[in-house]
């Protein structure tokens, strides 16, 4: 991991933040506002007004209301913005996640900034329908933000495995450790009962993170993290003072094949910072 490596991937040049007039934006209102600033990177402010087809031609103005909607939610998050430009994206669907999905690839986000929503009762569900489909449909990285997070300002966590997924994420904790200023750990997951060279491998791509960051210039350190995968770096991130997990994930699968119980599923469901799915 050279230094020029971290430039030209995870890139954050255009960021799409997704908003629904609830409380569970305001997390990523400020989240997406204080990277746009960090990055110097066009904020791209989108809710969506959502319609029926069904019920489009018998109920009379609805896509027409559900529009208006949608773009009041629009303004009230750019008021919140803080004087900074933003261009509003105000879309008509009857699915959010597969809405959200197709703009981020028309507007060519680099990526997508979601709130965690916490209405179902069962724990799987925490994180929301909408937003673990959008996490496993992607096109770009995904960050979830818990309503009362916000901006990282203490310390980045990047989980890695030695896996291609988990080189990506490093490379994307160090961009942005490196462009805000802060330290980098590293952490891989192992449990008790693997071997010695299942331990050996964990901790040599955790020396590999630390070398390349290092080597670019970031203030980074890394350990081994025993326990289950999503509670140890839960615990890992709670410990060192972290306030960004940055993870890597299977690329652009159907949600029930990969995502759903997954390591990246249950860290974002439990996570009490932000959380950025790295896609392959």
């Amino acid at each position: 991991m050279q230094e020029h490596t971290l430039s030209p991937i995870a890139r954050f040049e255009r960021i799409l933040v997704t908003v629904d007039g609830s409380k569970y934006s305001e997390g990523a209102i400020r989240a997406a506002e204080a990277m746009a600033r960090k990055c110097g990177a066009e904020l791209m402010v989108m809710s969506i007004g959502l319609v029926d087809p069904q019920y489009s031609t018998l109920v009379p103005n609805l896509e027409e209301e559900a529009e208006k909607l949608a773009r009041r939610n629009v303004d009230a998050a750019i008021a919140a913005m803080n004087g900074l430009a933003c261009t509003p994206v105000v879309r008509l669907g009857a699915d959010p996640a597969d809405t959200i999905v197709e703009a981020a690839e028309e507007l060519r986000a680099d990526v997508i900034v979601m709130g965690r929503h916490g209405r179902r009762g069962l724990a799987r569900w925490k994180l929301g329908h909408a937003t673990a489909k959008v996490v496993g449909h992607a096109p770009c990285p995904v960050l979830v933000v818990p309503t009362a997070a916000g901006m990282w300002e203490k310390r980045v966590l990047v989980a890695t495995d030695g896996s291609r997924y988990g080189e990506l994420a490093a490379v994307t904790a160090g961009k942005l450790a490196a462009t805000c200023g802060l330290p980098l750990t590293a952490v891989s997951a192992v449990l008790s009962s693997h071997s010695a060279e299942r331990r050996a491998q964990a901790q040599a791509a955790i020396d590999e993170v630390v070398t390349g960051m290092k080597e670019a210039g970031v203030s980074v350190n890394g350990h081994l993290a025993d326990g289950r995968p999503d509670k140890a770096i839960i615990d890992s991130a709670a410990r060192d003072g972290a306030d960004l997990i940055v993870m890597g994930s299977h690329g652009r699968t159907g949600l029930d094949k990969v995502l759903m119980g997954s390591v990246s599923e249950k860290v974002l469901n439990q996570a009490e910072c932000a959380v950025l799915v790295v896609k392959t």
